[in-house]
This record gives C-alpha cells, structure tokens and sequence, in this order.
C-alpha cells in the first residue's frame, strides 16, 4: 500500500530492537493496536511498515538492504525509545533512526512540520517505553536535535521501570497514571497532526553533494526554497502562501537589513577596508544659555583631538585649526548655528568619513556633554555617547568622554583583525587590553601558546573585567595541556557569564561543560551558537573536534570539519589555522577514505605550506602505503620544522614515535620512544608516555606499568591523568577488580571529561 502523498513509500515507519519484541511481543501488540486506532482516526488508508523480523546489531560497516531506504520514505517515523535501543552500534539507530533523520532533513518537507495549530513538530515521533538514563536522553536529542518528545508508554512503581502493557494486573500502582488505551489514541492524533501539517506546509528542499566532493568544490547551490505543486488540489494555495512569505521576507529584509547589507554603515566599510579611520572634530555647541560655557566648545574639540591624535596607526585625526578656519569661511560666528549638514560639508572637505559633533546642556546644577559619531557622507548617527556631571568636574567629564569616543573608534577599528568566530565579542572598553588580547589570540593561531597566555594575562592586568580574554586564556592553557590552569580560568570567567551578551555566555558555557559536563554537553551550546549564526567556520569546526577528540566519533566529525571548509572557500578566506584541514584529514584516514585525503593535502598545502601538522600526516600515509622514500622525506622534514620552531628533542622523538605507531610499525616507534625517554630521562611526562605506548601495542606491559608507577611517584599530582595507563595496564594483566577501581578513581579525579576512560571503564565491566 503506498502513502497518502505521492512519492513516499509508507506513511509510518515502526523503528525498533528485536530484544525489545520479546517474551510478551510488545512492539508487535501496539503497532496491532495502533492500526486499529488509525482506522478509526483517519478517512484513507494509512499504510504502516513494520518488519517482524528485523536484523539487529550490525555495525555501519555492514552491508544494508538498499530497499530499506526506500522503505524509510515515510511521513511519520516512529522508533520504540528503550534502554537497548539507545545503541549506536545497533541497526535500528545508525540505518535505521540517523538515517531517517538525515533523510527527511533532505527532502521536499523537512524534518519539522507546521501543525494546523502554528506549533511545530518533528517527523520523528518517539514512542518511550522505559525511563532512560540522562546518557541516553542526551543520545536521542543529539540525533533529533531538540529535546526527546513523545508519548510515553512506560510502568513506573517503586523498583519497577518497565513497557506499559495493555491489560495490567494493578493500573492504580503505577506512578505515571497512564492508561494504554489512551496512550495509542495519542499516538494516532499526533501522526494525523503530523500529516495534515505535512499536506499543507511550506516545502523547503536541499541538494546534496557527491560523496566525494570536497567542501570548497562548488559546483551546486547549498540551498533552494520551492514552492511545489501539492496533492489534493492544495497548489494553488501553497503558490499564494509562498508568495505572500516571500513579498514579507522582502519587506523585512528592507525594514530591517537594508542599512547594514545595501548601505554599510561607514565603521563597517572602514573595517573591511584595512585603512586608517580618518575624523573630525566639530567645536561643541554650548546650549547653556550660559556663556561661561563658551570657552569649553573649543576645549572640548581640542581635548578629543588630542586624546585620538594618540593612536596615529588607527585614526587619522584632522586638526582644529583647519576644521574652525573652514567654519570661519562659511560665515559662523556662533557655534550653535553649525548644522548637521553643514558639519557633513566641511568633514568632506577634510576628507573625513566621520565627525564628532556634540553639545553641552544644563539642567539644574548637573551638566550633559553629548556626543555623535556621524557619517560624513550620509549623516547618519551610528554612536552617541552622554555624560553626567557637575560643573566643577568639567574637566573630569570631558576626559571620560574623550575616553568613551576613543575606545569606541579604537576598538571599532582593531576589532576587524579579530577571527571571524571571535567578532562583535569585545566585552572590554579598553583599546589597550584589547590589543593585548589581539596579540594574544594571533599568538594562539600561531600555536604559541606560552606567549597567547602571558598577552591575555597583561589584558587582564589593564582591564579584570575583560571576561573575552578570560575565556581564552582558559582556551590556551587547553592548547598547552595545563588544565589546572584552564579549569581555574573557566571557573572564574563562567561566573561572570550573567554580564555578557548571549553569544558571549554560549561560549562560557561551551568552555565550562569541558570541565564540568559532557560532551553532550558541549554540542549543545555548540549548536545553539549555531543557531544565532550557522555561517561562523569556526562553531562547525568545534563541533567536529567535539566528535574527534572527545567522542571518537569520526564518522559525525567529518560533516563538520567540511562544512567548516566549505563556509571558508565562500568567504573567500584563508582558515584560521591547519587543524581545521589537519583533523579532517585524521578523520578521513580514520574511516578509511584515503582518495579524499589527497585531495585535501593539495588545499592545505597552498593554504599552510610547509606545516608540521600536514608533515606529518603525509609521513603516516607514505608508510601506510608502503612508501619508505617518501616517508624518510616527509619525517626529515618534520625534524627540520619542529626544531627550527624551537622544540626539544625528547618532544620531536615522540612525535616521530607516533608518526610510526598511527603506520603500524611498532618498532620503529618504540625506538623513538625510548630515545624521547633517554633525552629527558627524568622528565614524568617521558616515562609515562613510554609506558604508555609498552602497555597500549602490547609490547611490554610489566615494564610499561614500572615505568607508570616511576611517574606517579615523581608527580603524584599528575594522577589524575597517569591513573589511566596503569589501571589499563592491570587490565591487560587480568587484573580486573585492581583495574576498575584504579580507572574510576582516575575518572573521579579528571579535571575534564575523558571519553576514553569511560570506554576502558565499559570493556573492564564486562568481565564482571
């Protein structure tokens, strides 16, 4: 039976593990149930597809029936939410769940539906049938991208958590006062819902790209808005609805857009530019009907040139005697007669693309300069400053206001050297600090992170307040491994976040759940920063290493490191640094997709020439494929690199030893790990390394483990983190209660959420 809209397959799709059809068949019992419903929901036939006898627990690695992704061409996706179904190795979630969910983000209706009611819903509707652990709910909502909903058939009592049945023996007893019958009635409202809002709804379709296209390989458009003709005589009404959204979007755009797309504002244009901020300073027009104020109108004007005329490599200050002889020339005898207009012409004669016109009021005993920022060319208003004061500290009221324009024009103009993903973020009201900071964060790209931390340090010394350079010293001390350090910093900067700007505490939070959360966590505000704006590089990027580093997942790290690529090439911008092509191509080797690498290393290498990171990666895929000529090269080279950037020899000898372990040759790595350990021989960080690589290759696991043991007792305040090896190298010894406890101690004390940990801790527990 095919589904109500032409094209699709099945109008629902029953998505579930065969453990949890079992024993009473409950799956089975409630899509028997449900159909029934349906009957008596709907008018038409509602088609329903449900394998009784479905494979489970393949990998991804797996071959699937291609006619399954036919079959998952349906308007509604139910999948039976349990505790086994929240599996990612399972069949049900990776080719079942994930692909649904990556299908009808794709087609003609999307993922989300409009309901009749101007709610919106999701195309997936889960069916809970056990309370799920905060793991699993985190599981779900990252594949959904929203919170887990649903209608919930679930028997909770006291020491019980199991499916809802049919016929219970004690209704009354369960917590959740649910009743089965009605549970399926509001599954079958729910689905009709999904589908008149999928009748009647706008349409939006996307075009994907080959499979081996690379991310700055344009060849189609990324998105297409288009209005289709739709089943039940409904097109006539779509076209007016698109029409009518478009006419609105348009009109909005003009309303609210205009100034900042048609008509840059000038601090914008000047930014982008590159060039020096050239200004002019028109006297101060006293509105007292006091004349003692006469003389601070030319105070004022030179009190503000002087102070700007400070930063000659940021602004090009035009002097007063040219600006007051010009005035003089248009017959002004009185300042209070100098309109904006004609402040506008005498700014252009200066060659100046913004002036500073202001004022001086009086209302009582309490005196108000006021100030403007002013396009020279179209007189529009982009900044105005006001100060309170009385009259004795004039003096002091014109400094703070020359302060106030000052940083104001300063910051304006340095800010566009920021990366993109730190731009309109500056938080601090100081040209200094924030200079400091830019110096700081260019250190960070450069990957010299001691000098990044001492920059962000002397910010913070101008300015405690500048949570900016907070958050990223607490980045850089992460880059350089003291997560002591960071941890303090994050901690500090996150109780600051109620006094920063929304993208500012996503940011906070994002740092903070690095220590504090998981990287459940960390996607989270990740995608809500994407949510305020899904076209930074940078945001994609952190998502994609969340997914490398911190979950192994490489397969959901790749869509984003290329996407972050892709946003690049389209701005027509170098990326930030060579991780962003670096950790692609670690995830492409990792899930086997060496024809991409290549194409990626031609990018990179006009990009970042030369860099050590892309060293060696080519030395892993030259010894990966046999290549020892080509590997000899690319190893020199990095050796060269990295002793020319100054690194030790211990520390290139490791890396040279992980070049060799990633290419499978074992011995040559343990060869440069004992030479890394006999060039610092009393260096913790040496011995635990060597010790780890003898335990992890299995080469030495005795040896490893006195070699750990040798570490902890020169840092014991590194156990946090050395707990790991040895409790893995117990593992390997069969010692298998030794080894948990050590494990989960190493994961109560981590200063930061350790993935691999969790992993060992799983594969420990399943011995028991």
């Amino acid at each position: 039976m095919a589904s109500l809209i032409p094209g699709y397959e099945y109008d629902i799709f029953i998505s579930y593990r065969q453990k949890d059809n079992k024993g009473d068949r409950w799956v089975s019992e409630f899509v028997e149930a449900l159909k029934t419903e349906l009957e008596s929901t709907f008018k038409e036939e509602i088609s329903v597809y449900f394998d009784i006898n479905p494979h489970d627990g393949l990998l991804e690695t797996h071959d699937v029936d291609a006619s399954l992704k036919e079959k998952l061409k349906c308007l509604v996706f139910i999948p039976i939410i349990s505790r086994t179904y929240c599996d990612p190795n399972s069949f049900a979630w990776e080719h079942e769940f994930k692909a649904f969910v990556e299908q009808a983000s794709e087609d003609q209706f999307g993922l989300k539906v409009r309901l009749s009611n101007g709610n919106v819903s999701s195309r997936v509707l889960p069916v809970r049938i056990h309370e799920l652990d905060n793991e699993d709910i985190k599981l779900c909502e990252l594949i959904l991208g929203g919170v887990l909903r649903g209608v919930e058939f679930i028997y909770r009592s006291p020491g019980v958590n199991r499916p809802l049945r049919s016929k219970e023996e004690r209704p009354n007893d369960n917590l959740n006062n649910t009743i089965y019958r009605d549970q399926v009635n509001k599954v079958a409202n729910a689905i009709k819902e999904i589908v008149l809002g999928i009748k009647t709804g706008e349409v939006v379709t996307w075009i994907e790209k080959p499979a081996d296209q690379m991310p700055w390989e344009e060849i189609k458009k990324e998105q297409k808005i288009d209005v289709q003709k739709k089943p039940d005589g409904s097109n006539k009404q779509s076209l007016l609805s698109g029409i009518a959204t478009l006419v609105i979007a348009i009109v909005l755009v003009a309303i609210f857009i205009y100034p900042k797309i048609f008509k840059r504002d000038t601090l914008e244009r000047l930014r982008s530019s590159g060039e020096r901020i050239s200004v002019a300073v028109i006297p101060f027009q006293n509105m007292t009907n006091d004349t003692a104020w006469n003389v601070w109108q030319d105070g004022i004007q030179f009190n503000l040139i002087t102070s700007l005329s400070d930063y000659s490599d940021e602004l090009k200050v035009r002097q007063s005697e040219s600006t007051n002889s010009l005035i003089k020339s248009n017959g002004i005898v009185n300042y209070t007669s100098i309109t904006p207009s004609l402040a506008s012409t005498i700014s252009q004669k200066l060659d100046a693309k913004i002036f500073i016109y202001g004022n001086i009021s009086q209302s009582g005993s309490t005196i108000r300069l006021n100030a403007q920022l002013v396009d020279s060319k179209s007189e529009e208003t982009y900044k105005s400053f006001t100060i309170d004061g009385i009259a004795k500290n004039i003096l002091n009221l014109v400094d703070s206001l020359s302060m106030m324009v000052k940083n104001s024009l300063i910051i304006a103009k340095i800010e566009k050297e920021l990366p993109l993903y730190l731009k309109g973020n500056p938080t601090t009201s100081s040209p200094e600090a924030y200079k400091l900071f830019l110096y700081g964060e260019n250190a960070r790209n450069k990957r010299d992170y001691p000098t990044a931390r001492n920059m962000f340090s002397q910010a913070l010394e101008i300015d405690s307040n500048f949570t900016l350079a907070m958050l990223m010293l607490s980045t850089a001390c992460i880059n350089q491994g003291d997560w002591e350090e960071a941890r303090k910093w994050s901690v500090r900067v996150y109780e600051k976040r109620e006094q920063m700007p929304i993208k500012m505490q996503i940011l906070t939070n994002q740092n903070h759940a690095v220590f504090f959360e998981t990287p459940y966590e960390e996607l989270k505000y990740l995608r809500q920063y994407l949510e305020i704006d899904d076209q930074n590089p940078e945001t994609y990027y952190d998502i994609g290493r969340t997914y490398y580093f911190d979950l192994y997942q490489y397969n959901n790290a790749i869509p984003e490191f290329e996407k972050s690529l892709e946003i690049y090439h389209k701005l027509d911008l170098k990326p930030r640094w060579i991780f962003n092509y670096s950790l692609l191509g670690w995830a492409y080797y990792e899930t086997g997709q060496n024809k991409k690498i290549e194409k990626l290393i031609k990018k990179a290498d006009k990009d970042f020439p030369d860099d050590a990171l892309l060293t060696h990666l080519k030395a892993v895929i030259a010894l990966k494929e046999g290549d020892t000529i080509a590997a000899n090269k690319y190893i020199e080279q990095y050796r060269s690199v990295r002793k020319d950037n100054g690194w030790s020899e211990a520390g290139i000898a490791y890396n040279i030893g992980e070049i060799y372990f990633k290419a499978g040759n074992l011995e040559k790595a343990e060869e440069y790990h004992r030479l890394e350990l006999s060039l610092e021989p009393d260096d913790a960080i040496r011995i635990y390394d060597l010790g780890w690589f003898l335990i992890y290759s299995d080469r030495n696991i005795n040896e490893g483990l006195e070699l750990i043991d040798k570490a902890l007792d020169l840092r014991p305040d590194l156990q946090w983190f050395f707990l790991e090896g040895k409790g893995w190298g117990l593992y390997k010894q069969g010692k298998y209660k030794e080894s948990l406890e050590l494990l989960e101690k190493c994961k109560d004390l981590s200063l930061y959420y350790r993935q691999s940990i969790n992993l060992k801790i799983e594969e420990v527990k399943k011995l028991f």
